[in-house]
Order: C-alpha cells, then structure tokens, then sequence
C-alpha cells in the first residue's frame, strides 16, 4: 500500500454533522471536504452503512475518504437509523425508513453550499445494497453508484438462502448484528441523552435470525429491496464490484447484462473486501479506479473509463488447496460484454466409472447419501480472507460423494462465467437438497475446488413455491454454479464431486435422503473461454491516505479447527473471530470484539445439527464503560428450527439488560 502524505487538495474533517430527516429524527454522518468547498462547490459521495463512523469503520474510512475529498468530493459517512450516533431504532436490514432516509439524506447533502447538487453513493455490503436499492428510487440528486460485494436478489444470492437451502452463514451474520445492535451511540457526541437512545435500541431490534426464518421462500419479504424485480427502476450508471471468494460475484454479471444504464464490472480474486484492501492478492489501485468513475459521472469528465471493455476479470491460476492465500496468480482480462463472445458453453458427459467427459463411457444409475460431515473442508459461504474461511483440500469431502474426473487435459483450459449441471435424479425423500463442485486436480491428486453450486431439490421450479418430492420419481434439474474465471493447466484434472450435504455451509435436510443419479442423463456445462485469452488493463498497486493513529492492545486474529470425537462420531467446526482491542488516539476511545462460532453434526442424524454464536463488545473512554454479551443458538428437529438467544448489557458494573428468547419456527421444505 503506498501512503500518499501530500494530497493535492488540503482536506477539512467535520467529525460529527447532524443530518433531519422529515420525521424529527437525526443522523449522524462524519464528512470531509476540500477546503474552500463551501465558496468553490463539489460533487458529493455518500457511504450509508451500520457500522459506526466514529469507531469501527474509521479506520477504513480515515484512509480513504481524505483521499477522495482531496480530489474533489466531499465524502459522507452516513450512520443508518439506530446505529453509531444516529438517532432511532434499526429493526432489520433494509427496510422502507432506511431506504427513505437515504433518499432524504441525499437531497439535504444536494442542498448544502459545499455540494454543487450532484452525488454519488458507494458501499462496499450493506452500503453496496442499499446503493442499488436507492438508486432503483430515483432520489434527483444522485448521478452514479458504486456498489461492492452486493446483489441484486436478497433471496437466491444473498447470505440468508443459496439455491434455497438455508445458508449457516445466516446464523453467522444474524449473530454479527445481534452483537452490532446493542452497542451506544458515543455520549462525547450525543451527551447524556446517550443511555435513552441505547436502551431504546437493547428494546427496540429484534431478534433478526427469527425473521428471516420465518420467510424460507422467495416472497415479498425479500423481493423487497431485490433490484433485479425491475431492472429498470435503475437509470444511473453502475460500477459494480466483487471477488471470486466473495459470497457475491454473480451479481456483478447480472447487473452489466441487465442494467439499461451503462454498466462495468470488475471481479477480482478477493475475499469480501474492497479492492485496495484485496485479499487474496492483488489488490489494486481502487481509489484512482473509482475516482475516475466519479469524474466521469459526476464531473463530467472525459475519463475514458465508459469507453473500456464491460467487465474486467482475473483470470486465476492453479493454486494448492489452502484455506488462506495471500495472493492468487493469474491475470487481469477484459471482456465486452457479458455474455460475452469469447464464451462458450460446453458439454461434459458422466460416465458411471468415474469419468468426466468421455464419450462411450458406460451409464449407469449411481446412489449417494452423504454423511453429514462432508463440507466440513468447504470454508465459508462469505470468506473475509481469514484462515480457514476458504475451501481445503477437496479429497476429504470427495470421499463422501459421487466425484466424476477428466483425463489429463491436453492444453489449458480457461473456464470463465457459471456453469450447470443437468442433473437427472430420483429421492427417496420428500425433502432433499444437493451440492454440486468443480475441482481443480493436480498431478500429485490434490483438489482445488474451484466453484460450487447449491440447489434445495424442492426449489426445483423455483423458489417461491416449493414442492416435496415424490420418492422414486425421476425428475431433471438445473443446478446453477458460481461464477469463476480458473486456469486448468495441461497435466491436471478437472472433477465433478455431487453430494447430499454440505455442512456447515448449507443446513442439512430434515432426513437423510438417497439421491439416485442418472449419469446417462446428466451433463455438467461449462463456460470456456475460445481462442486468446484477451489481456485486461494494468490495474496499479493500492494507494490511500495516512492510517488513522492507534493503540492497538490485541491485534486482530482468528482460528477454524474440525474436529471428530472418537467416541461420538460428533464433527465440530469451531471459529474465532478476535477483531482486535485499539483505542483510537484522536478520541481515547477504547473498542474491541471477540466471537466465537461453533457448529457441529452426528454424521447421520440431521436433527443432532447445532449452531452457536457468541459475541462479547466493549466500548470504553475514561471512567465510561459499557460492555455487552450475545449468544445465538440454533437447532432443528424434522418440522421445526429452534432459535435460543440471550442479550446481556452493562453500563459500568451495572446489569442494564438480560434479555432471553426461544422461539420455534416451521420448516417448509427446507
């Protein structure tokens, strides 16, 4: 990362603006400016997320909105209602208020005599949803959007549900703002008036994880905020962004075919991270990139960058099995449009020997019915670049599934977009889902995996009206794959592994269920690249502003172990997630966060699945203190999820809340 000391433009920082909203209601933003903007005015850029200006995103933002404003802008760091120091409650994500408010708070930031009436909003998660979700409302003001590791479907790409199987990570992220929600906003900004707008947050959020399970379909819940109802609603360019370890690259190719409004993607080989910050290397010169974007939007300003190829891609490399790479080789490639030309579907027969893609291969009809332990090597569904988040060696959960493979390949092959495989099967269960993983096999027979797919087989005409299965009944499906851009070098194999579990990223079925596979009937289909590979752009090395100053107590670190009780049979996959202990110098504010995350399965007994989460937060700043605990735990039987959660906060030493739930919830065919 190369440090810029001297930006071109000196840079003033407001720490804490108070924004109206129409209801009387306050947020808070943190905005910095060039000097003198308020006689010379400039465009505006909005960052509109959860996760408090003041402390835990600042050390990002210090980095890089200086960097931006001194090009020109004045960048918004926008707290949502109920979080960090604005005021109200925030009882979910996304919802109307929040979008509302967003559309209210960029028509005051258009308003003001240091914004000369355009804006753009970027965000890299929430703020990359909410981005979309705003811009598909038509706020006058806003001109462009950035939008980073989101989707356009809160259903059927999103952490909650893949291929309508519930997705463990729902758990994971339902527990992150558990923990988030009962935090205060700083009383050195709000005053006394601190501890009413915390206790009306500690009563006022909810328990979120029983909400989304009790919308397991595709229904108006998540339709709400899903841009991709009516593409059209978007008018304004989009620059999308994501990586292939992200839980979200494919809806950087849904939003550069879709959109109507011009559109650029770039998908790098990053976890969920922005670019600059990328990891698994290389990450880029983001902020020159998007800076380019803006003065092109928003300054119009011949930049060229709507000239360019649609979407950029890193083409990756072979790497080793690991769960943590520091960097991924391969190379930068630049495609028209998606779909793209160069990009060919072809055809890849099963052969009931264990071949993949030999003609005259013999058929047959193979069972499988997967011990529960295999996808215990699959990483998460959202990797954060932390060890153990990304897919191991594929030769454990292979040994649980049906795996097909090529021969030697001859030359490279290059596969570049979303397969699927047309999977021909009988159940022998009402309820069944299936996994389907490419694999990249080395000569000495280690396995990359390379993309994956996840399809709830009672989804299998979509997801809002789910259908049982019919035992023995033979039945064709599409089981759509993520995106990926992947070198197979000549020497090395390509895999197809099916399974009927893949845990803990996918919840298991109610019931161990037989998936009887038609190989005669099955062909996985892959998107290869045809002639040259076409060489991408120079993307530069990161630069930002000065890091913000810290005391760093705990630096940031985690773990994932699997383990197998001997006695038991029990696999355990246990995470933690140490975020750090600093104190922010500026402010003598103290904060640190630490989780823990612990799933475990009898391998034959779906209903023995457990999930627990616990999150401790602590905020501090001389003789002020406060301290929260969250622990999220939940189980299934064959008809119902169950869902155990407690919520403890104290101001000192002083027990403000202790707050319990249980709460069962139906399963429907999940």
């Amino acid at each position: 990362m190369k440090i810029d000391q001297d930006l071109p433009r000196d840079v003033r920082e407001l720490e804490h603006v108070r924004i109206p909203m129409p209801d009387g209601t306050h947020l808070a933003a943190r905005i910095w400016m060039p000097e003198g903007a308020e006689d010379a005015p400039v465009p505006a850029v909005l960052e509109y997320i959860p996760y408090r200006k003041n402390d835990k995103t600042l050390e990002r933002d210090h980095a890089r909105a200086p960097w931006i404003a001194a090009r020109g802008y004045a960048y918004v760091r926008l707290d949502i209602r109920g979080t960090g120091e604005s005021e109200g409650v925030m009882e979910d994500e996304y919802t109307e208020i929040e979008l509302q408010d967003g559309c209210d708070a960029i028509a005051w930031i258009a308003d003001q005599a240091w914004c000369d009436g355009g804006v753009g909003i970027v965000g890299i998660s929430w703020g990359g949803f909410n981005g979309l979700q705003i811009a598909a409302l038509r706020p006058p003001a806003l001109k462009a959007v950035v939008t980073i590791c989101s989707t356009d479907d809160r259903y059927a790409d999103d952490i909650h549900y893949m291929g309508g199987t519930l997705l463990v990570d729902q758990l994971s992220w339902a527990s992150v703002m558990f923990g988030i929600n009962t935090l205060p906003p700083d009383p050195a900004h709000v005053g006394d008036d601190w501890r009413r707008l915390w206790e009306e947050r500690l009563d006022g959020s909810g328990l979120w994880l029983k909400t989304w399970l009790e919308h397991q379909t595709r229904d108006d819940f998540w339709k709400h905020g899903s841009v991709c109802e009516d593409w059209d609603d978007i008018e304004v360019p989009v620059y999308a962004v994501s990586g292939w370890a992200d839980g979200y690259c494919r809806s950087v190719f849904r939003l550069v075919e879709k959109l109507k409004s011009p559109a650029k993607g770039i998908v790098g080989p990053w976890s969920h991270k922005y670019p600059h910050l990328g990891e698994p290397g290389p990450a880029i010169d983001w902020l020159t990139e998007e800076v380019r974007w803006w003065d092109r939007w928003l300054k119009d300003r011949d930049t060229g960058i709507d000239a360019e190829p649609a979407l950029t891609l890193y083409l990756q490399d072979h790497a080793e099995p690991r769960s943590h790479y520091d960097y991924r080789e391969g190379q930068w490639i630049a495609l028209p449009s998606w779909p793209a030309p160069e990009v060919a579907s072809v055809a890849f027969p099963l052969g009931s020997d264990g071949t993949l893609g030999v003609d005259g291969a013999p058929r047959d009809v193979q069972d499988i019915a997967s011990p529960l332990w295999v996808g215990t090597h699959g990483g998460k569904w959202c990797s954060y670049a932390h060890p153990g988040d990304q897919p191991g060696d594929q030769r454990r959960d292979d040994a649980g599934s049906l795996t097909y493979t090529t021969e030697p390949l001859e030359a490279p092959m290059h596969l570049v977009g979303d397969g699927t495989l047309s999977l021909s099967f009988t159940a022998d269960r009402p309820v069944a889902q299936v996994a389907v993983r490419v694999s990249d096999v080395a000569p000495d027979g280690a396995a990359t995996r390379v993309c994956y797919g996840l399809l709830n087989l009672t989804h299998r005409n979509g997801h809002e009206f789910p259908e049982p299965l019919v035992p023995g009944k033979t039945y064709e499906v599409r089981v759509p794959l993520k995106h990926v851009a992947q070198t197979f070098r000549a020497g090395h194999r390509m895999r197809l592994s099916i399974s009927s579990a893949y845990f803990p990223i996918a919840w298991p079925a109610p019931e161990t269920a037989t998936l009887s596979v038609d190989t005669d009937r099955t062909l996985l289909h892959l998107p290869l690249l045809t002639g040259e590979v076409p060489a991408g752009p120079d993307l530069g090395t990161p630069r930002a502003a000065e890091p913000l100053p810290l005391d760093v107590d705990v630096p940031p670190q985690s773990t994932w172990t699997v383990t197998e009780n001997r006695d038991t049979d029990r696999i355990t996959v246990r995470v933690t997630d140490h975020e750090g202990a600093v104190t922010i110098v500026g402010q003598d504010f103290y904060h640190s966060a630490d989780c823990e995350e612990v799933y475990s399965v009898l391998p034959n007994d779906p209903t023995s699945v457990t999930g627990r989460v616990a999150w401790e937060h602590v905020m501090a700043r001389g003789e002020w203190r406060v301290r929260t605990l969250t622990e999220t735990q939940l189980t299934s039987d064959a008809t119902h999820f169950r869902v155990e959660a407690r919520m403890q906060a104290w101001d000192g030493e002083d027990l403000v809340r202790d707050q319990s739930w249980d709460e069962r919830i139906p399963r429907n065919l999940v």
